[in-house]
């Protein structure tokens, strides 16, 4: 049974980031580090002038960063985008244990950091994630619109965003022989919703089972980092 966090009355229990894109204070590390707390990975010798992407990146649930940051790492310097890759409080997402709180806190605090240190594109901070760390993804991203502007979702289960803020773009991906989030339970209704609602949706389809495959990622930061499809 998952154990049901303590939640302390704060925006972010309403799933609000309260840091915004700032420039930044300091000359923060690069390569693989720690920023605010959080697993991370800054591209060594990127041009200050040319600000980063910036990618919060979400485990599975049970998951580790890791995890979340091998599917995207071996990109990030190539394409010139950090990392973000944060440890859920529990064994999932704080929404699915209870409500929002300690995993929205934990990433406000890495964001702000992140923002201290280095140079980031506004317009190009994405949050993504597969499995619960998709559905957290699509629930936090469509929350706090203004601050992400790109979402990607690869193999989701559900969004619980208590509203929407601003006018994230979204891109979901999800293999047709799912047996974890089977996709007619799962994307293949929320497409449609987020559609009626007026979100901007990349779908791909893919013949596979509950995975990321590498040719969906390059086509996802293509999507991304490009405003292109990747096809």
């Amino acid at each position: 049974m998952r154990r049901v966090l303590p939640m302390i009355a704060s925006p972010h229990t309403g799933g609000q980031l309260e840091t915004r894109p700032h420039p930044p204070v300091r000359q923060g590390e690069t390569g693989d580090v720690i920023v605010g707390g959080v697993v991370a990975h800054v591209p060594s010798g990127h041009d200050a002038e040319r600000p980063l992407g910036l990618l919060v990146m979400l485990h599975g649930a049970g998951g580790v960063p890791d995890q979340a940051m091998a599917y995207v790492r071996a990109a990030a310097d190539r394409l010139s985008f950090a990392i973000l890759a944060p440890k859920s409080a529990d064994m999932s997402w704080d929404v699915t244990c209870g409500g929002f709180g300690p995993d929205v806190a934990q990433i406000d605090q890495a964001l702000a950091a992140a923002f201290d240190a280095h140079a980031i594109d506004p317009a190009r901070v994405a949050i993504g994630g597969f499995s619960d760390g998709a559905s957290y993804a699509l629930s936090l991203g469509l929350a706090n619109g203004t601050v992400f502007r790109s979402i990607l979702a690869f193999s989701p289960g559900f969004n619980a965003a208590p509203r929407r803020s601003g006018t994230p773009r979204v891109f979901i991906a999800h293999g047709i022989h799912d047996t974890v989030l089977a996709i007619d339970r799962t994307s293949r209704r929320l497409v449609p919703r987020l559609r009626q609602d007026g979100v901007s949706v990349e779908y791909v389809e893919f013949d596979g089972p509950h995975t990321v495959p590498p040719p969906i990622v390059t086509r996802a930061l293509a999507w991304w980092l490009d405003g292109r499809d990747g096809t």
